[in-house]
């Protein structure tokens, strides 16, 4: 799903290339759509609620049988063993298919993962991007990666080691805060070009451009 038109990618871009003028950094930028299909956790809500049904149907089976004795015709009788593993089984397959069937509308699977969960999964991805674009692939290693997770609502910036010892992780809070002040009102593109210029600011101070600088990784806003 494509969040942003050329433009706003040029938004991006430039905000890249101006703020690398005045550092040695290198500042790659990810928009993703999301960062998981949390399908294990929706299977996990769906084996839940099976699991659910069938004890309350153990503990209290009279309106189970009560109400399928009034849907094949009102006539009671009595159950067998069988008769009873059976219910059992398929109240829980109901359940299960049930359950898995409505979180395949998206708006009710991303309210029903765990908000620790969106965050430790999101992390984890920003730290896999990292790690393929901009880690180690700048001859200082001064590679920041700003990764904006759309789905989760969530963000990170991630540093190289020689940049992460020279700057403390609250200043990168910060140039988050003002990011995700312009995205929350839906202007991602100009959010992510705060961010980018934010933490292009911080870079000049540690890690100035020098004369012979070359630029090492590509502006250009990778959107996935």
């Amino acid at each position: 799903m494509a969040y942003l038109t050329q433009e706003h990618h040029k938004i991006v871009s430039d905000a890249v290339g101006e703020a690398e003028l005045q550092t040695s950094g290198e500042i790659v930028t990810v928009l993703a759509d999301r960062s998981d299909d949390y399908n294990d956790v929706a299977l996990l809500w769906a084996a839940a609620l099976s699991f659910t049904v069938m004890s309350a149907f153990a503990a209290f089976p009279a309106p189970f049988l009560g109400l399928w004795d009034a849907i094949v015709g009102g006539w009671s009788h009595e159950w067998t063993t069988g008769e009873l593993a059976t219910m059992t089984i398929a109240l829980g397959l109901i359940a299960f298919v049930a359950s898995w069937a409505v979180q395949l509308w998206e708006p009710l699977k991303f309210a029903l993962i765990p908000t620790p969960l969106k965050t430790a999964r999101v992390h984890a991805q920003a730290i896999k991007h990292f790690k393929v674009g901009a880690e180690r692939r700048t001859h200082g290693r001064t590679g920041v990666l700003i990764y904006l997770s759309m789905r989760e609502h969530r963000a990170e910036i991630t540093a190289d080691d020689s940049i992460a010892e020279k700057v403390d992780a609250e200043v990168w809070g910060e140039a988050m805060g003002d990011m995700l002040v312009e995205i929350k009102q839906g202007n991602i593109a100009q959010g992510m070009a705060v961010g980018v210029r934010d933490v292009g600011f911080v870079l000049a101070q540690h890690f100035p451009r020098g004369d012979n600088d070359e630029n090492e990784l590509p502006d250009r806003l990778i959107e996935v």
